[in-house]
């Protein structure tokens, strides 16, 4: 499995950043999906999840309200759109996906793969 995040920036408090994770070599339709962040000096976090063909979303405390994630099956990727961006969102975004039959949780050990990272910087 192979994930491409894009979509990073730099941007003004209040605006917004829609990130993207092309996935190869499974299709979405069968796994969940996560994306995680990462600040300097601090440990990787979980945002928000997606599960299998989109079922299910579920989100970190501090993003709700503002963050959405969703996925488009046909391109096998998912998206994590970014409203109302705050200084604290600034972080390096990976996406994860676990290993077949695995369900993907809000702890990074519950995934296996990961993409580069894609860095979010939100002035204030």
């Amino acid at each position: 499995v192979q994930l491409q995040a894009s979509g990073g920036g730099l941007v003004q408090a209040g605006g917004s950043l829609r990130l993207s994770c092309a996935a190869s070599g499974r299709t979405l339709r069968v796994t969940d999906m996560g994306w995680f962040r990462q600040a300097p000096g601090k440990e990787r976090e979980f945002v928000a999840r997606l599960t299998a063909n989109g079922g299910f979303a579920d989100y970190a405390d501090p993003v709700k309200g503002r963050f959405t994630i969703s996925a488009d099956n046909d391109k096998n990727t998912v998206f994590l759109q970014m409203n109302s961006l705050k200084p604290e969102d600034t972080a390096v975004y990976y996406c994860a996906v676990p290993r077949l039959f695995r369900r993907g949780g809000v702890q990074s050990s519950d995934y296996d793969y990961w993409g580069q990272g894609t860095q979010v910087t939100v002035s204030s």
